[in-house]
């Protein structure tokens, strides 16, 4: 049977330790960004395009007849070229390279803007085709940002390809 006393410093304890964590649960107070500052999130995931070729008639004929695909791809993806201007500036520019042992795999980014609250022109450019000069997909606005808000600029082929939401 415990002893009174230590059912009693039990107590006292689990409650300095209960009221140490109460306090450090809600004080001081965490802020991610300053007041005055809103946030603009650049994450994408995207595969880059193969980089086909178009066989010739002699090499289609130097094939086995169930070889003869006419376009020669190789399993490598392409780098992926992004550039992000904030207001007019430069603020990214940078080649995303494909992942895996093969560079076959997918290329992603991610990135954090703090901003002023208000208004900002944004514009967000992107290449998935070293090949091709240049860019397939081009986003450019102007958006208004409230105080603590969180912009998320993404990737998704199906919905047209950049997109701010």
């Amino acid at each position: 049977m415990p002893k009174p006393a230590a059912i009693a410093g039990q107590v006292v304890l689990y409650g300095a330790f209960a009221a140490f964590i109460g306090y450090f649960a809600t004080s001081p107070k965490y802020r991610q960004i300053p007041d005055d500052a809103a946030l603009i999130k650049l994450s994408i995931n995207h595969l880059g395009e193969r980089e086909c070729r178009k066989r010739s008639p002699e090499e289609l004929a130097r094939l086995p007849p169930n070889m003869r695909a006419p376009l020669d791809c190789p399993r490598e993806r392409s780098d992926i070229r992004l550039e992000m201007d904030l207001d007019g500036e430069p603020v990214l520019r940078t080649t995303m390279h494909p992942t895996g042992l093969y560079k076959d795999g997918i290329s992603t980014i991610y990135r954090r803007f703090e901003v002023k609250a208000g208004s900002h022109e944004v514009a967000v450019r992107m290449n998935d085709n070293a090949v091709k000069p240049g860019f397939a997909f081009v986003r450019e606005g102007r958006v208004t940002l409230a105080p603590g808000q969180v912009m998320v600029i993404d990737f998704n082929p199906d919905m047209g390809g950049l997109f701010f939401k």
